[in-house]
């Protein structure tokens, strides 16, 4: 990690968290990753070989301690309360991008891997009740083999698939990859988009109710968007006359 040259406090903490992907492995390590390939998942353009090296930095600084797995075979990765203590400033810079850097996304950022598994990690699989409920989610413009996505919820438990689990299916979500993101960003309302068929639901009465509670939509999905943006606002100074 580079070194402001600085003793500054806020120059000693961007030498540990400014540095790229940082932040995003934190991010994934709060929402509940623990193995490494886990982590992987949530950061798929961060090779392999730099994310093993920033762990390693990380628990260096003393924000995450690596623990056995139950198999003894690998390791799982754990926050300190250090680097715990960032996770609010994470959950500030989604704020923040929300608000003030929502726009038309590029075909590059179209990550459905990202977009599972931010799901994977964020439903409420309590919305249902604690017995067993599955749900599946196609996505309507995606190749065959990338196409449906089950999950299956059961006492807290989710578990995602990529085959049918048999046992029959209570949900039929069915959308394109950028309207499902829409929805998960919060940039369209679900209500508005199953009303107006971007996001197709097929379902008992019971599930279509709930599937709000499912979504578990937070805060940053919950942020308005500022239309004007960041170049187009000037805040007064105490200086300033306006």
């Amino acid at each position: 990690m580079k070194s402001y040259g600085q003793f500054c406090p806020i120059a000693k903490a961007a030498e540990i968290f400014c540095e790229r992907w940082t932040a995003l492995v934190i991010r994934n390590l709060g929402a509940g990753a623990e193995r490494f390939n886990d982590i992987h998942r949530g950061v798929p353009h961060m090779s392999a070989t730099l994310l093993t090296r920033r762990l390693r930095q990380l628990e260096a600084e003393g924000l995450l301690k690596r623990k056995r797995s139950q198999t003894g075979k690998s390791w799982t990765y754990h926050l300190t309360d250090a680097g715990a203590e960032f996770l609010p400033l994470v959950s500030a810079l989604g704020t923040w991008g929300q608000r003030w850097t929502r726009r038309e996304l590029r075909d590059g950022e179209l990550d459905l891997g990202l977009l599972i598994w931010g799901m994977e990690y964020s439903v409420d699989p309590m919305a249902f009740g604690p017995s067993r409920h599955v749900l599946r989610l196609s996505v309507s413009d995606q190749p065959e083999h990338k196409r449906h996505y089950w999950f299956v919820c059961e006492a807290g438990n989710l578990d995602l698939c990529v085959a049918d689990p048999g046992g029959g299916t209570d949900l039929f979500l069915d959308a394109s990859l950028s309207n499902l993101i829409s929805v998960y960003r919060g940039d369209v309302a679900l209500e508005a988009a199953i009303d107006d068929g971007r996001l197709k639901v097929d379902g008992t009465p019971k599930h279509i109710r709930r599937l709000r509670r499912w979504f578990n939509f937070g805060t940053m999905a919950k942020t308005p968007s500022d239309e004007d943006g960041p170049s187009r606002r000037l805040v007064p100074t105490p200086s300033d006359p306006r």
